[in-house]
C-alpha cells in the first residue's frame, strides 16, 4: 500500500511510486504465480482535480493528471498502478478487480498526520481550532468505512472486473462537518482556514450508478452516525469516555 499522509507526503515520494510499480508487480507476479484472485484499491484521484461545474465523474472519463506535480508520484502511480493491473489481465487472464476508492474515513485512523476527520476530531478534543484547508465552500465526499468493506465485498463476489466507483455521491461541506463534530463533542473549538493543501485538493464526487446497478450497492451510513463511531474509537485512543 502506498504511504497516505498528507503531512509526510513530500518525504514519502520514492517509497509511494515504487509501491505503485515494483510493489504492485510484486503481487500480481504471485497471483499469477498461484491462481490468486486480486483486488486492486485505486483511489478518485486518477480523474485529477474537480472541474469547473463538474460534480460527478463516471469511471469511463479518463480525467486529467498532472504528472509532474509535487503530488504526482500518488496520483500518476494510481494511475499506471491501474494499467499495470488490467494488463496481467490481458495476458495472463489474472482474475482480478478494480475499485476506485474517493474519500474514506471511520475507527482507527492515525492522528497527527494531516487526514480531515481524525484531525478534526483531535482538535475538538482538545479545543483547539478546527483548521480546514481552503475556504467555507471546501466540500468532499466523505464514505464511512463499513460500507466501502461492504462495496469491496460485493465486487469481489461479482463478475464484474472494474473499475467501479465506490463512495459517497453527496458533497459535504467541510464546514458543516466540522459544526457537527463540535456539537457532537460539545467542545469549545472554533472553525478556521489556511491556503489549500496541495495534497488535500477537492475532488469530483463519484457518479455511484455502476455500483448501485451491478453490485446492488449504496452508502448506508449517516455522516452523523459515522462521525459519533469514529469520535467514539478515538476518544478510547485518547484514554477518554465515549460520547453518549
Amino acid at each position: 500500500a502506498c504511504p497516505t499522509s498528507p503531512k509526510d507526503f513530500d518525504k514519502n515520494k520514492i517509497p509511494t511510486i515504487l509501491a505503485s510499480s515494483y510493489g504492485v508487480k510484486n503481487v500480481l507476479d504471485l497471483a499469477v504465480r498461484y491462481q490468486a484472485k486480486i483486488m486492486h484499491f485505486s483511489s478518485s484521484v486518477v480523474y485529477g482535480p474537480r472541474p469547473d461545474g463538474q460534480k460527478k465523474t463516471k469511471e469511463n472519463e479518463i480525467g486529467q493528471v498532472d504528472f509532474l506535480s509535487p503530488r504526482s508520484s500518488y496520483d500518476e502511480g494510481k494511475r499506471f498502478a491501474e494499467t499495470v493491473v488490467e494488463n496481467y489481465r490481458q495476458v495472463h487472464g489474472l482474475d482480478s478487480r478494480v475499485i476506485r476508492l474517493f474519500r474514506v474515513y471511520g475507527p482507527r485512523m492515525k492522528l497527527n498526520e494531516g487526514n480531515l476527520i481524525p484531525d478534526f476530531i483531535n482538535s475538538a478534543l482538545e479545543n483547539s481550532s478546527l483548521v480546514i484547508p481552503g475556504d467555507k465552500y471546501f466540500s468532499s465526499s466523505l464514505c464511512y468505512v463499513s460500507d466501502c468493506v461492504d462495496a469491496c465485498l460485493k465486487l469481489m463476489e461479482s463478475s464484474v472486473i472494474g473499475p467501479v466507483n465506490i463512495g459517497s455521491d453527496v458533497d459535504m461541506n467541510l464546514t458543516k462537518i466540522c459544526e457537527m463534530i463540535i456539537k457532537i463533542l460539545d467542545s469549545k473549538s472554533k472553525i478556521s482556514y489556511i491556503d489549500s493543501h496541495l495534497f488535500i485538493s477537492e475532488l469530483c464526487l463519484p457518479d455511484i450508478t455502476r455500483a448501485r446497478e451491478e453490485l446492488g450497492w449504496l452508502p448506508i451510513v449517516t455522516l452523523e452516525n459515522g462521525l459519533k463511531k469514529t469520535i467514539d474509537d478515538l476518544r478510547a485512543s485518547k484514554g477518554l469516555k465515549t460520547v453518549v
